[in-house]
This record gives C-alpha cells, structure tokens and sequence, in this order.
C-alpha cells in the first residue's frame, strides 16, 4: 500500500517537473520573442517541446512557434526592402513554414475543451496576417519552377490553393472568382506535376487549372498526356476531343486524336474530325493530308487524290503528298478488272509513276515504301532499266 502511494507521489512529482520545464521553456521563449532578435532559439525552444506528443494539444507552444517564424520571415522580408544579402530561398521556405504552422494552430485552436465548448482565440489574428503573406507563398513557387524543383514548386502552389478550404480563413472570399490567381496557381502546380512525370500530381487540380483561360490549351495537353500515362483511353480521347474542338488549329490535339482513330480503324470518327477542322482552316495541309489518308483507309481512292492535288498546290515540298497521290493510282488501277481494262489500267500506272518518283526525290530514306511502289509502276510499264535498278535496291 506505501509502496502505490509513493509511486503516485513519484508521478506527480514527475508531472509537476514536466509541467515547470513547459513553462520555463514557453517564459524563455517569451522573452526572445519581446527582445527583437534570437527568434531562432525561440523557435528551437517550441519545436523541442513539441517532440512530446502530449504537448500536441497546448496552442501556446503552436502560438509562439508561429510567432517565432513570422519574425524571422518580417526580418528576411525587411532585408530585401533594405536591398540587404538576403538567401532567396530561405526566405520563400519561411513563408510555406509560416502557413503549415498556422493551419496547424488554428486546428489546435478550435478544438473543444473537456466540456465540448469552443473557443477559438487565434484564428482572427492569425488569418489577419498570414492573408497578407499569400502572394508569397505564390512567388515562392514561381521562384522554385524558375530552379526547377518541380518539386518544391508544387508543395508551395498547392499550399497556395489549399487556403480556400482552409477553416482559418473563415469570412475571406478566396475563390477563383475573387482571387484569378488561385486558377494560376492550379495551371503551375499542374505543369509541376507533368514536369515530375507524374499523373496523379498533374491531374489533382486540373478542373481549376482550365480556368485559368490563358493557359487552358497548354493545361489540356498536360491532361491528356496523364489520362496517356495512366493508360486510360477513355479520358485520354475524351480530353483530346474536346481540346481539338476548343482548339481546332492546335498542333497538339489533331494529330494524336486522328492516330487514335486510324490505330483503332475508326474512319468515319476521323473524317467527321477532319471536316470538323477544315471547317476551322480550308487551306490547312495537316488537314487535308489527314482527309487525304481516312478517304484512302475508306478506299475512295479518286476523292483522296482531288485532297493530295490541293496539298500539292499549296505546298509541293509536303513528300507525304506526292506519296498518297501515287498511291491512290495504284489501288485504282489494282481494282480494275486486268482483261477488259488493259488501257486503262496501264494509264493509271503512268499517272502514279511521276508522283511516286517525287516521293522518292523528297524522300530517299523512305526506301520502304517507294521502292515496292516503283517496282510495280515500272514492272507493268515494261521498263526494263528502271526495274532493274529498283529489284537490285530490293535485293540489297
């Protein structure tokens, strides 16, 4: 029976150690605090105490840990209106710290006492000054893209957007609506994504991000790219499409969105997109060489060659041109029958020979393809030197 009344006198005198080492700790740092300068042992003093996870719940420590900080950061920030030496990077670290710290005091701050009531002292002044610090937090990114760590960049715009959902700031109106830098800082946390090649991170804020309108293009290509990467076609098509009809003219979303139908054979998605485009820009090439190559896959063999005419028309240095025109001879003269259309037959190959010869002149490493074409066009032509020098490439 002695025995347990020692051990709970030991308790308690254990309790009331710890208790007068808290306040001794919370009294020094007080002190730092009021002399305007050693902010760092203060700070050094509040982050100890904070290694006992019983003192998780005591906002003073919290209190003057983020007063700790916010001094240290009033004094960074007065060094550069000083034009002072001041490290640029530290001082950006100080301000994301400065938030962490804040978010975490006013949780602590607006918990419920051992009664269930809540009072919450802090958050006022608190949010007063850490709204302020805002556009800093946002440079601090812009400062960590133009090192690039992606990395770092994306802690702190993230950070940045994680303010509207933030309880301390209660009463502030920090949407996109009132606050267009919020859709800017989701655009730059979504490119920090995409730079870190990861899909998760750059599609996290991308419904924000596409409100930033000035960057809405660039934001669809770095979500595609990610529906890409995480293998999901469905929303990998699905972003394409709607880039392409947002953006007819961009070099991004046409071409992937007409292989994703040609992989898939689906010609009649890819001409609907195509007249889509030609709609947009009539005397666009890409756009007429992509109609040129679905009215080939459908086998409309003569309407293809009116598309590789005009291509040819408006830029003759385009070789895919040239090839597709040729090509479009030689699958008609392949479909006539070869008793009752001797003539004809003969003709269509002389009319593909000219265009495939230019294929070969614009595009001598497309060996592959030009030389198969040319062995047939100068086999049924009889000609015999021609033929030779191209069975001879074969061989070799």
């Amino acid at each position: 029976m002695r025995s347990c009344r020692y051990l709970v006198l030991l308790c308690c005198l254990i309790i009331s150690l710890v208790a007068s080492a808290q306040r001794r700790q919370l009294q020094e740092a007080r002190i730092y605090l009021k002399s305007g300068k050693n902010f760092d042992k203060a700070e050094k003093l509040m982050t100890d105490l904070l290694k006992d996870s019983a003192n998780h719940s005591n906002k003073r420590i919290y209190d003057y840990w983020w007063q700790s900080v916010q001094k240290q950061y009033d004094q960074a920030n007065e060094r550069f209106y000083m034009k002072q030496k001041q490290d640029t990077a530290k001082f950006f670290s100080l301000v994301r710290q400065l938030f962490s710290i804040a978010f975490t005091l006013d949780s602590v701050d607006a918990r419920p006492d051992k009664k269930g009531r809540v009072d919450i002292e802090l958050r006022k002044t608190v949010a007063r000054d850490m709204i302020g610090y805002m556009p800093n937090l946002f440079f601090g990114g812009a400062y960590q893209v133009r090192k690039n760590d992606f990395k770092k960049a994306y802690d702190y715009f993230e950070t940045y957007i994680d303010c509207q959902r933030q309880p301390l700031f209660t009463g502030y109106d920090l949407s996109v609506e009132n606050n267009p830098r919020m859709a800017e800082a989701a655009y730059w946390a979504t490119y920090s994504g995409f730079r870190q090649k990861s899909p998760v991170l750059t599609l996290r804020y991308r419904n924000l991000a596409l409100r930033d309108s000035s960057r809405r293009e660039r934001t669809m290509q770095y979500v595609a790219e990610s529906w890409r990467d995480l293998k999901d076609d469905s929303m990998y098509v699905a972003t394409l499409t709607q880039g392409f009809m947002e953006f007819p003219k961009s070099v991004y979303f046409f071409p992937r969105l007409m292989d994703s139908y040609t992989r898939k054979r689906q010609t009649d998605k890819a001409l609907e997109t195509v007249e889509y485009a030609l709609e947009a820009d009539s005397l666009n090439v890409l756009f007429l060489y992509a109609k040129s190559n679905v009215l080939i896959q459908q086998e409309k063999y003569a309407e293809s060659l009116k598309y590789s005419e005009k291509i040819i028309a408006l830029n003759d240095s385009m070789a895919e041109a040239w090839f597709n025109a040729g090509t479009a001879y030689l699958n008609i003269a392949l479909r006539m029958d070869s008793q009752r259309h001797k003539k004809q037959i003969r003709k269509m190959y002389q009319k593909a020979m000219p265009y495939m010869e230019k294929y070969r002149q614009l595009a001598p490493e497309e060996k592959q393809k030009w030389a198969p074409a040319l062995y047939r066009i100068y086999f049924n032509l009889n000609m015999g030197k021609q033929f030779d020098e191209i069975d001879r490439l074969l061989k070799s």
